[in-house]
């Protein structure tokens, strides 16, 4: 693309110059048209970094819930019980959300390239080596750090693809990364369920994404293209202090009320994906007649979820483009929308785990359940990206991850399991519990996730009252320092025609 139709003339610089910040963003908006809506303008490599991104993100899902498919195997090899097996997610997510920052701060500054390359490196290193820990506590010690190596990679490779594109094409391209997230979590159920019956062991399941973390690698350090942070936007915008940005984000109404409301997802994904394959199993294996095992149910149950996630995140994505034109304040609608359409969905899909319900219908209402859940995933990526300033995305993402984790699935694995052991103890205090003890008990342990996304909804709802300004904030920002930048340019072409 002619790099002169996206760069402030004189004409320009004096709209900025003369505070005119509504004309500013008119311009902005008009000369990244020509790119907002037109895939054929994007380059071959441009495609392959895009799709390097989106294939590590598979891989980096898949490599989180290989375990929560084999988690009855887990919890026999360890000898441990729920409030436990909860705990194992918890230390990865906590590990995870804590290096997060740190990833952000160095994302900003910087070779982004070299950073997620030792994530991937990092992870997948630790993912191979943990598979061997006989013991629960250095088993937790690995998963941790297989946490560490992950939040480099994840608070990263959004960043990349907004300094590569703008305007729909961005959303675009974030969908089909997001896309890679469900997909990836569906494949890790069935990676962890056939490698257990083929091998016999469920470390095997451990054993196949460290092979694909090194094909990544040699892909990320030969092949991906790493932009000039605001390259897209052609801002060329300066860092601040770690303290300024951290004070930006803050008083930024929409990141935080979408980073609220994206915690509320994060929670409610994060239960129902490390409990659901359990949960299904307890209730199905209770029917008459009825042989099933933990593998066959996780296998289904990653089909399930790979199909809503394929259908859902770019179907999400979709609705808020076609929307957008008429509804400035779409994306935070349709999300607030979605969550609060899941939860009655989720809550019959709790319910309809039982003997009386034949399997299919189980799995339709999971797949419902999971399809409105997954339209937010992408959504709330693009809202991240516009309402951020270019040179502190990365430490947007990052206190993003930092805070959804924390108060999102970091703990709601672990509290979905400890809310059922006290259950099992209640309802059975004298005997070891039944099977229906334990279906019970972690039915209404998951009814939390119900609640909670409608708590998410109602944050949706408030972003979506400060959606709109924050965005032009942002596009009069950007417009700003279009303009500043071109002004050397244009004194030195003044002197120079002088001099003639």
């Amino acid at each position: 693309m002619d790099q002169s139709s996206i760069t402030p003339n004189a004409s320009d610089q004096q709209l900025v110059a003369n505070g005119d910040n509504e004309s500013a963003t008119s311009l902005l908006q008009d000369k990244q048209g020509r790119r907002r809506d037109n895939l054929s303008e994007v380059t071959f490599f441009e495609y392959m970094t895009v799709g390097i991104l989106c294939y590590v993100n598979l891989i980096n899902y898949m490599d989180r819930f290989t375990l929560a498919g084999v988690l009855d195997n887990v919890k026999t090899a360890f000898s441990i019980e729920d409030d436990k097996a909860g705990f194992i997610q918890t230390v990865f997510v906590v590990a995870y959300m804590v290096f997060a920052p740190i990833f952000g701060y160095l994302g900003d500054r910087y070779s982004r390239r070299c950073i997620m390359s030792f994530g991937v490196a990092l992870w997948s290193l630790m993912t191979l080596v943990g598979s061997f820990m006989p013991e629960y506590k250095s088993f937790l010690l690995f998963r941790g750090l297989v946490g560490i190596g992950e939040a480099s990679y994840s608070t990263i490779a959004p960043t990349i693809i907004s300094d590569l594109f703008v305007g729909n094409v961005r959303s675009k391209m974030l969908a089909f990364f997001y896309f890679a997230i469900p997909v990836g979590s569906g494949l890790g159920y069935i990676v962890g369920s056939v490698a257990t019956a083929v091998a016999g062991n469920w470390r095997w399941g451990l054993r196949v994404t460290p092979i694909l973390g090194a094909v990544a690698v040699m892909l990320m350090l030969w092949v991906m293209k790493d932009p000039e942070r605001g390259a897209a936007e052609e801002s060329h915008m300066k860092t601040t202090t770690y303290k300024e940005d951290l004070k930006y984000l803050v008083k930024n109404p929409s990141f935080m009320l979408s980073t609220l409301a994206f915690t509320c997802v994060a929670f409610v994904t994060g239960a129902l994906a490390w409990w659901g394959p359990q949960f299904i199993f307890l209730g199905l294996s209770r029917q008459p007649g009825v042989d099933i095992t933990i593998g066959s149910v996780s296998y289904k149950f990653g089909l399930v979820g790979m199909a809503a996630g394929a259908m859902g995140v770019p179907l999400g994505s979709l609705i808020a483009q076609r929307l957008r034109p008429r509804l400035p304040d779409a994306d935070p609608l349709v999300c607030a929308l979605a969550l609060i359409a899941s939860a009655p969905l989720v809550y019959t899909a709790l319910l309809a785990a039982s003997p009386s319900v034949p399997q299919p219908l189980v799995y339709l209402m999971v797949f419902l359940g999971m399809l409105t859940l997954n339209l937010t995933w992408s959504i709330v990526a693009d809202i991240v990206l516009y309402v951020v300033v270019p040179p502190k995305r990365s430490t947007a993402e990052a206190f993003q991850i930092l805070i959804s984790h924390m108060l999102g699935d970091a703990g709601s694995p672990y509290l979905v399991g400890v809310i059922s052991e006290n259950l099992k103890r209640k309802f059975s205090p004298f005997e070891a519990p039944s099977k229906l003890v334990e279906f019970r008990s972690l039915q209404y342990a998951l009814f939390v996730t119900c609640f909670v996304e409608i708590l998410g909804g109602l944050f949706f709802f408030l972003t979506a009252i400060y959606i709109v300004k924050d965005k032009l904030k942002v596009e009069r920002a950007i417009a700003e320092a279009q303009a500043q930048n071109a002004e050397p340019s244009h004194s030195t072409a003044e002197s120079s025609s002088a001099a003639e």
